[in-house]
């Protein structure tokens, strides 16, 4: 059957390069001072809905992010690995977004879109890892959800049948469709880019990282798969009250970098002086007891 499919990403910091500019005044990561970068665990998920995509001729993907327009290239290394389109959610209403406010943005880009069966995105993001948005977009399309899915094994007669890592275990599910599907870390790495799709949508950008003065602009006129899609909180009418840091109740109080640093280590026999030993150590420090 042929699918439509929606692969939820994010440009993420590369939180292990935190200092001492990761924060803004108002709470917020600063974007700006740090490495951008794909986000991991969404990586899984865009080539579990590239996996459909060859097993259900004429289905489609697309990927839906939401950030400042230097996030276009999230859309750029989704072509480039074989989706079909994206759409970038970037406004300053959008911005200071916590969980609630960026459910609450890609719910409506996902309406806008419309007529999606799969909704995929990654477990978390690694710069907050609170699993939250997956279940928090299902929740508010009033979607089914699977969640710590490992792999899409099939879609057929409108059920989706997906193995996910549970505690304890494995386990497979069905669900019917549209349906929403968070995918962890464990599942099957992406796939690389492919040399013919570079070469195609290298100079692919929303409207707003133009500068205008780029030797290739002619292009876009000749060449209309070259221009992303971008939509403002109106574009996909949404209330901006729930959008950026007006819709978000939480806010992060700082971020620190923190490194452990090796303590002095002790080789432990296991004669009964040295257990005894280490046994009182443990007592007298309140570590056990």
């Amino acid at each position: 059957m042929k699918l439509k499919i929606v692969v939820l990403a994010k440009q993420v910091p590369d939180t292990r390069n935190v200092g001492k500019d990761a924060m803004t005044a108002e709470g917020t990561v600063n974007r700006a001072a740090l490495p951008a970068i794909f986000n991991p665990e969404d990586l899984n998920a865009l080539e579990q809905a590239l996996r459909l995509k060859d097993q259900n001729p004429g289905s489609t993907v697309g990927i839906l992010t939401m950030g400042p327009p230097r996030a276009g290239e999230i859309i750029r290394q989704g072509l480039y690995r074989g989706t079909d389109t994206g759409w970038l959610l970037t406004d300053r209403l959008f911005a200071g977004a916590d969980t609630l406010a960026t459910s609450y943005a890609l719910a409506t880009g996902i309406k806008k879109i419309g007529d999606v069966d799969i909704v995929i995105g990654g477990r978390q993001a690694i710069d907050g890892d609170t699993a939250q948005v997956g279940p928090q977009v299902a929740q508010k399309l009033g979607l089914n959800q699977v969640t710590y899915a490992e792999e899409i094994i099939k879609v057929e007669d409108g059920k989706a049948t997906i193995r996910r890592h549970i505690d304890g275990g494995v386990e497979t599910v069905e669900a019917p469709l549209p349906v929403v599907i968070t995918v962890n870390g464990s599942a099957a790495p992406c796939r690389p880019c492919n040399a013919k799709l570079v070469m195609k949508y290298k100079y692919a950008t929303c409207p707003m990282e133009r500068k205008g003065d780029e030797p290739w602009t002619d292009l876009y006129a000749e060449r209309p798969y070259l221009t992303l899609n971008q939509w403002s909180v109106a574009d996909v009418d949404g209330d901006a009250k729930q959008c950026g840091l007006s819709g978000s109740p939480t806010k992060v109080k700082a971020v620190k970098n923190i490194v452990f640093q090796a303590k002095e280590s002790k080789t432990l026999t296991g004669s009964d002086a040295d257990v005894e030993g280490l046994i009182t150590e443990l007592l007298d420090e309140k570590i056990i007891g």
